[in-house]
């Protein structure tokens, strides 16, 4: 592995830089992301049983007890059970907001590592390319006949950088758009379970009426 990156030149490293950034953020979000799901369904039923029974504060003990962004947006919701309805969605609106960029933690940074990497990886080629010439020059103006050794430094740095590039770049890139749809996942769960709880305060508000 030093022999590697000795002959990648120092490009190498900015590449091994980029690997260690993805891989931390990618196990860090999976961990994260999975202590977040949760049973939507069931926990939907205890929230709709719960308001139901017109029991409010059954209800927010069961969303602080539930971890998890969708927990959060349903106990903002039923805080306001109330209010009318656009005051009731308008404050789970405001908790979207913070609950959204909490799950998106770090997809910006992977997503510069899955663009940069291969850029890295041509920008060693291209110094690779130029040390080798510098070769050729060198040997040509002392009329000293170029062998093919005199040029394997630069093509190897060359080649190397771009493989290691591309070796960064390709995981990246996938495990970016996986979490970017777990994360999507995320907010279609959201939508779903606070249009549910829109619907059931509603009911619950033309019972009482009634």
């Amino acid at each position: 592995m030093w022999e590697i990156m000795q002959k990648g030149g120092p490009i190498m490293w900015p590449i091994l830089l980029c690997s260690v950034i993805a891989f931390a953020i990618v196990i860090e979000r999976l961990a994260a992301l999975r202590r977040e799901q949760i049973d939507t369904k069931a926990f939907m039923d205890q929230i709709s049983k719960s308001l139901k029974r017109n029991k409010i504060m059954e209800a927010l003990e069961l969303c602080d007890k539930t971890k998890g962004p969708i927990a959060n947006i349903l106990k903002a919701g039923i805080l306001k059970h109330d209010r009318p309805r656009q005051e009731v969605r308008e404050a789970i609106e405001d908790a979207s907001i913070h609950e959204v960029p909490r799950l998106e933690k770090n997809l910006p940074v992977l997503a510069t590592v899955a663009h940069i990497s291969p850029l890295l990886g041509l920008l060693g080629t291209v110094t690779g390319m130029v040390a080798a010439f510098q070769v050729i020059e060198s040997k040509a103006s002392s009329l000293n006949p170029v062998n093919p050794g005199d040029l394997a430094g630069g093509i190897w740095e060359a080649l190397l950088t771009t493989v290691a590039g591309l070796c960064v770049a390709i995981p990246a890139f996938v495990a970016y758009n996986y979490l970017v749809s777990r994360v999507d996942g995320f907010v279609l769960d959201m939508e779903r379970s606070a249009t549910e709880l829109l619907n059931i305060l509603g009911e619950k508000r033309e019972a009482h009426e009634v």
